[in-house]
């Protein structure tokens, strides 16, 4: 039997980060750590979001990955992937959702959408090779990218969160479903620096 080819993502929440938005000097700390972990692997490229702490956290981490070049990809910004219905939304996330209208759902969907026709799929069935992609976004966009592997129903991307610079791991193989290898894994960073960027309370 051939074994087919795998297409790997590793999926890291931006590094800490300011009011702003501009990433702190943790937040840069968080990125080189979480960079010089991936070393060893054979990494095709660094993607990120558009925005500027997504960016800054590619390009801290990419200085261990030598010849990975690092690209833009549009599908990776902050978004809110899908709004669930009143019935659907568990308490806690009601006064989140106050306010969202039918045209800021649809666009945070069609975003949604787009980000998982790029990412979310194997390699084609005469691939020859593995491949391996860094992509630097935010919670939101990662815990969409976890629930659609799982093939859970769409309000369950809420509460998946992630901390900064925190790790998650997807396969994508052709004929086979997604498999999560590890979720929100923060090994790579002293107890000083993990967590950052969770809700309170609720970092073990």
């Amino acid at each position: 039997m051939v074994r087919s080819a795998t297409r790997h993502l590793y999926l890291a929440r931006h590094g800490a980060a300011d009011a702003f938005g501009t990433l702190t000097e943790a937040g840069r700390l968080q990125s080189r750590l979480l960079g010089a972990r991936l070393a060893s692997v054979p990494v095709d490229v660094v993607w990120h979001s558009p925005l500027p702490r997504a960016a800054a956290s590619a390009h801290e981490l990419a200085q261990h990955l030598p010849g990975a070049p690092v690209a833009e990809a549009a599908e990776l910004v902050d978004h809110v992937p899908f709004v669930p219905a009143p019935a659907q939304t568990p308490r806690a996330w009601t006064q989140f959702f106050d306010g969202y209208d039918e045209a800021e759902a649809a666009a945070g969907s069609t975003v949604a959408e787009a980000l998982v026709a790029r990412f979310a799929t194997a390699p084609g069935t005469t691939a020859s090779r593995d491949t391996h992609e860094v992509l630097v976004t935010h919670s939101y966009p990662i815990a969409w990218l976890v629930r659609h592997a799982m093939d859970a129903p769409a309000p369950r991307w809420l509460g998946l969160d992630s901390a900064n610079a925190a790790l998650t791991v997807l396969e994508y193989r052709a004929d086979l479903p997604p498999t999560l290898v590890v979720f929100n894994d923060q090994g790579h960073l002293p107890p000083e620096l993990r967590w950052t960027g969770f809700p309170a309370g609720r970092a073990p």
